[in-house]
Formats: structure tokens, C-alpha cells, sequence
């Protein structure tokens, strides 16, 4: 038994990503799981990475909508089409680099009039790289938000006609 660590221990020197894989085996974080091992590679799709990002982001209170103008406008008129998936697309307002231990996120949202910026996106943040790392084992290393729009409410129709 005492000839596996050294052999290990030999194997992760020869190899070129292993010193960082048994550093971060070492380093005891039990939310990250190791994506490139001695076993194996786990390769993740863009498209999980942004389906992920997206509804962790859509969990935050405050974020009424994804998407900068153009993508939100073809987004509701695909909605008002009765064909597919009523719901919006997950990855709508989100793109990714994904590498092989990192990911960068930038989501495109439109906040709820009221609400503060501020805290919505330091909530986004906090909520999209925890359920990112907990979920893929990449670490985040960036989240931007970009505040397209405000949203104001639904127009009341409360009010009679000035033309009748």
C-alpha cells in the first residue's frame, strides 16, 4: 500500500495538469468536484454552463426579464406563437466562456423599477457562481450584469376611454 501515494505522487509530476489537480485535492473543498483527473476528463457545453447561469440568475428577486432589446423582442414574439415550449429560454440574456476548470458569465437583465441594482447584482452573482460551482465543478471567474432596461409595470386599464 505504501507504493500507491508515491506512484500517484510520481504520475501527478510527470503529468502537466495534475500538479494542480492534487493541489486542489489538497486544499479540502467539498463543493468542487475535479473535472480532469487521473481517470478521466468531464467536459461541460457551453449551453449547460449558460442553461445554469440563466436560472440562477431568473431566482433572484428583482430580475423581471433577460435579454437586451432585440433578443427580448424576438423572445416575446416566439412566446405569442403557440408552438414548443411556452417558457422562456433559459439562455436568453446569457453568454459563456467556458475553458476547462473556468467559466466567465455575462447576463443581459432587466430589473423591476424600485429595486436596487446594487443588490440585485451582487445577488446574481453570489447566486449564479454557487450554483455554478456546486452544479459543474468550474470555478466562476467572473460575472458581469449589464442592466438593459427597467421595468415599469403593466399599464392600468382602469381608466375609461378619452375617446368614446
Amino acid at each position: 500500500m505504501s507504493d500507491s501515494p508515491a506512484t500517484s505522487t510520481t504520475e501527478a509530476s510527470s503529468s502537466s495538469s495534475s500538479p494542480s489537480t492534487s493541489v486542489a485535492r489538497q486544499s479540502g473543498d467539498p463543493k468542487r468536484s475535479e473535472l480532469v483527473t487521473d481517470e478521466g476528463k468531464t467536459s461541460i457545453a457551453d449551453t449547460v454552463v449558460a442553461k445554469i447561469a440563466g436560472l440562477a440568475c431568473r431566482e433572484v428577486s428583482g430580475v423581471h426579464d433577460m435579454g437586451a432589446g432585440m433578443s427580448r423582442t424576438f423572445g416575446s414574439i416566439k412566446d405569442m406563437i403557440p408552438v414548443g415550449n411556452s417558457e422562456p429560454s433559459p439562455s436568453r440574456g446569457v453568454s459563456v466562456e467556458v475553458g476547462e476548470r473556468q467559466a466567465a458569465i455575462d447576463l443581459d437583465i432587466v430589473v423591476e423599477y424600485g429595486a436596487s441594482i446594487v443588490d440585485i447584482a451582487a445577488a446574481i452573482r453570489r447566486n449564479v457562481i454557487g450554483r455554478l460551482e456546486s452544479m459543474t465543478g468550474l470555478e466562476v471567474s467572473e460575472v458581469n450584469v449589464t442592466v438593459d432596461d427597467v421595468y415599469l409595470g403593466e399599464p392600468e386599464s382602469d381608466e375609461e376611454p378619452r375617446v368614446q
